[in-house]
């Protein structure tokens, strides 16, 4: 018995997803004649006809509804061969959609993408910056091939590889009473007042849980739209507030009118995963990426942020 190629078993399979040949020729690109004469090769090939033409649609015989799973393995056996083979080959010169939350994006992406390029010299990014929700729902929708989101993600059909874990720094202005002091416990907040971000900001929501657990107070009459503006409000003694470890590392120094610490008897963090569709035909050299960000991650902000490999 003569085999079908690997082509005319995705013809097939077209075919019966679909419920018509003129759909499953659209699908495909190609022209009705050229599907069903590629077909009829098939069937005579293995002796058996396999779909059944009505006025209805077209619909798999008793012999063809046994033959569809294992066409499909085959399909599927022959796309993970491609990822082995391919991954380092095509993908890497691909451009991808990566998706970015805005309170991290700007400080880490400029620190290791220009190692990543050196790893991976035709690797492109079209990079857009959008809330975690916006994230889980544009990966869905097909709008971005990767994310790099905080934990917890809420959708259980992503890949999920950890990266690091930030640690949520306290800043107070350089004139506070904490800036006095040496070590800092959580203690300290109680009956302060906190800036923090706009409600539903998954920023915001955590460092309204800390506060609630503290005893201090946030400020809902001044909620800063982005991590700059609660940076300059501090500065003006509105209050305190919370910052990322890689908002810190980028963006404060000495003379930028705030002082910056940790609680020593809490522990604050936030941790970022890359996070992919599981039928990404590139799913395979995602998990390359994913190492090869932890591997940089660790050379250049190893003493800002923890690297993770597990969750």
């Amino acid at each position: 018995m003569s085999q079908p190629s690997l082509k005319q078993l995705s013809y097939i399979l077209a075919v019966a997803k679909s419920g018509s040949f003129r759909g499953a020729a659209d699908e495909l690109g190609i022209s009705q004649p050229t599907l069903t004469a590629q077909i009829a090769r098939a069937e005579e090939a293995l002796g058996e006809k396999l779909l059944e033409r009505s006025r209805n649609g077209a619909y798999l015989t008793p012999v063809g509804r046994l033959f569809e799973p294992q066409a499909r393995r085959v399909i599927e056996a022959m796309e993970e061969l491609g990822q082995i083979v391919g991954d380092t080959n095509i993908n890497e010169k691909a451009t991808y959609r990566l998706g970015v939350k805005g309170t991290l994006g700007p400080y880490l992406l400029p620190q290791i993408l220009p190692a990543l390029k050196d790893a991976h010299p035709n690797l492109q990014f079209y990079v857009r910056e959008d809330t975690p929700h916006g994230l889980e729902e544009g990966i869905a929708r097909g709008d971005y091939d990767l994310i790099i989101t905080a934990l917890p993600v809420n959708s259980k059909d992503l890949v999920q590889e950890p990266l690091l874990r930030e640690k949520i720094l306290l800043a107070a202005p350089a004139d506070h009473s904490l800036s006095q002091v040496k070590t800092w416990r959580g203690s300290y907040l109680k009956g302060e007042q906190v800036l923090t971000t706009e409600p539903g900001h998954q920023f915001a929501r955590l460092v309204e849980g800390v506060c609630q657990r503290l005893g201090a107070q946030v400020r809902r009459d001044y909620e800063g739209s982005s991590l700059d503006a609660l940076r300059l409000m501090v500065v003006m003694g509105m209050g305190l507030t919370f910052l990322p470890a890689l908002y810190v590392e980028s963006e404060i120094n000495a003379d930028s009118g705030i002082t910056v610490g940790e609680l020593a008897d809490e522990t604050i963090a936030r941790l970022h995963v890359l996070a992919w569709r599981p039928s990404s035909p590139a799913r395979g050299f995602y998990k390359v990426l994913a190492q090869d960000l932890r591997s940089i991650i660790a050379q250049r902000l190893g003493h800002a942020v923890e690297v993770v490999d597990r969750l």
